[in-house]
């Protein structure tokens, strides 16, 4: 499995794919595709940096793990392949899309349209057994995403984080809130959806924020 990544994420993260713990990750997702059913192909890992390279990122959303259930992962977090029904929490995204800037309610769960404008979808896991959420944690990408953020943060200004969700909220506890925006809310799955995600207004917020910056906003 070669590490198919966006040249600018490459030099960006040239040091951290030389640790011991990425090449221990990388040997165990490697032996993985060989043995087992795992989400999303191969190729599209790290599809993420490559709809968004690095000096393009304005926004990143923090996901946790990939679907798991098959044709559905594409590497984006909440997307999903074109084709595929809205999944339950990107319905909701839309929902609150639609409340908060108008939007009409899209039938088309792949958001790479938002990656392709600076939207860094990342999940914290970036791979996943099928039919077993949570099974790649604890092997290595968190400390892989942790170190994406951590770029992010020190390289760059005025990003806006969206962390939705304590899971998130956690992994972004070491962003410097003096250089980027911070919007955190509840997660948008149908279990906390109703608990003030809704409402929220992360999307009019993000765009209000960007023109202020004089960076162009988010077509969402």
């Amino acid at each position: 499995m070669s590490i198919d990544i966006h040249e600018s994420w490459e030099n960006e993260l040239k040091e951290e794919f030389e640790k011991q713990y990425f090449k221990e990750l990388i040997s165990f997702v490697k032996e993985e595709y060989k043995t087992k059913t795992i989400f999303p192909p191969g190729p599209q890992i790290f599809n993420a940096f490559n709809a968004t390279p690095f000096e393009k990122v304005k926004v990143v959303i923090l996901g946790q793990d990939p679907y798991h259930t098959p044709g559905v992962a594409n590497g984006l977090a909440f997307a999903a392949k074109e084709g595929n029904r809205v999944p339950p929490s990107l319905q909701n995204i839309y929902k609150e899309l639609y409340l908060d800037l108008g939007i009409e309610i899209s039938t088309n769960p792949d958001i790479t349209r938002w990656a392709n404008q600076g939207v860094l979808l990342l999940n914290s896991t970036l791979t996943v057994q099928k039919g077993t959420p949570g099974s790649h944690q604890k092997k290595g990408w968190e400390e892989f995403s942790d170190s994406v953020i951590n770029v992010l943060n020190d390289k760059k200004e005025n990003l806006v984080f969206i962390l939705w969700g304590k899971y998130a909220q956690d992994k972004g506890n070491s962003i410097d809130r003096t250089k980027h925006m911070v919007i955190e809310s509840p997660h948008p799955s149908p279990f906390s959806a109703n608990k003030g995600f809704f409402g929220s207004r992360p999307f009019g917020k993000t765009n209000e924020y960007l023109d202020s910056k004089g960076i162009e906003i988010i077509q969402w």
